[in-house]
Order: C-alpha cells, then structure tokens, then sequence
C-alpha cells in the first residue's frame, strides 16, 4: 500500500509562519529571554532552518515591526500625501482614525507594544523603530501641518509639539486598551473614537460660546 505523501509546509509560508512563533514566544518570554530554539520549536522547524530566513531574534523583530507599525507609517504617509493639500482638516480626521482602528487590533499592536517595554534596553532596537516609523510618521504630520497652515486652516504651531498632541492618543489608547484591559465605556467603535478626539484637539476643552459656530 503506497503511503499518501506528508504534508510539507510550502517554503514561500514559512517567513510568516516563523514571524507569529517569534511573536508568540516574544509575548510571552520578552525579548531578552526568548531563545531562537524556542521560536523553532513553535514553528515546527528545526533552528538551522529558521537561520534560513532570519539570523536572528533581532531580524524577526525588526520584520515583525515591519509588518505592522512599519505599514501603519507608509499607510499614514500616503494618506497625507493623497488628503491633506485639499482637505487639511479631513486628513487629520482620517489619520487618527487609521491610527486607532490599527492600535485598536492585538495583533497590529503586538509588535509595537514589545518595542515600547524593550527598546530602553536594545538601542538598535530602537534606532531600526525610529527611521522605518516614527520618522516616516514625523514628515507625514509636518506635511499635514504646514498644508493646513498654508491653508489657513490651523494656526502656526510647533511641529514636535503637534506631532506628540495627534500621535499621543493612539499611544495612549493602545496602552489602557491592550494592556490595562481598560476600554471605552460608550466609544467601542475606533472610528468613533478618533472622531471625538478630533473634536476635542480641534475645539478644545472650554465651553463654546452661544455666537460661536458649532
């Protein structure tokens, strides 16, 4: 009797395959204690063929940060570009909502969140975080800053000083929701959300008066 042939994972599957495994012992070990034995033994591979596709723990972080806060940047960067010279204020609308349905998803947010508790730690680690997101972030929000000076539509301010106001937010709620546990009592939907930030970074916190627009 011919025995029907095992069943192989296809090559071009394993990256990904090796990424949720790194992912997974990350979560749960930390960075500085997850052994590449152990992100082999989740994959199913042996340790000589994980070197095939990374050479190390540092290179599956470095793609895991890629493969989501790395995206969510370039997906921000051309949202600007595509929005912001019509509709300055639109795009500021759009942009947090894109931040906070992204930080809102566990697994979006798994890899920037092991960054935030490790980087201290692994300066590399945090120089690869700052050039492939935080400066792709950076320009964007200069770019939708100055289209809406120059539009009239915001007031000159300083461009760090905007940039930490828009991306705070998102950090913030990434943090009470992923790790505190600590979410929304009526604000479930991450687009509502967004939207009532937008409102309070664009109105402020003071009471309107009767003869101003609402």
């Amino acid at each position: 009797m011919t025995r029907a042939p095992a069943h192989r994972r296809r090559p071009e599957a394993r990256p990904e395959e090796i990424l949720e495994a790194a992912l997974a012992v990350f979560g749960e070990q930390g960075f500085a204690a997850a052994r590449v034995e152990d992100i082999a033994r989740r994959a199913g591979l042996s340790k000589g063929t994980l070197y095939l596709y990374f050479p190390s723990k540092e290179a599956m972080l470095n793609a895991l940060i890629e493969q989501s806060a790395g995206a969510l940047a370039r997906v921000v960067e051309q949202h600007v570009a595509t929005s912001a010279a019509a509709d300055p204020e639109a795009a500021l609308r759009g942009l947090l909502r894109i931040l906070f349905t992204a930080v809102s998803s566990p697994k979006v947010s798994a890899a920037p969140r092991l960054v935030l508790t490790e980087a201290h730690r692994f300066p590399e680690l945090a120089a690869f975080y700052r050039s492939h997101v935080l400066d792709i972030v950076r320009r964007a929000m200069r770019a939708l800053l100055d289209a809406a000076v120059a539009k009239g539509v915001f007031r000159p301010v300083d461009a760090d000083a905007f940039m930490r106001v828009i991306a705070g937010p998102g950090i913030a709620h990434m943090a009470l929701t992923n790790i505190f546990d600590l979410h929304p009592d009526k604000l479930t939907d991450p687009a509502d959300l967004a939207d009532a930030i937008a409102d309070i970074l664009l109105n402020g916190l003071k009471p309107r008066l009767e003869s101003e627009p609402s």
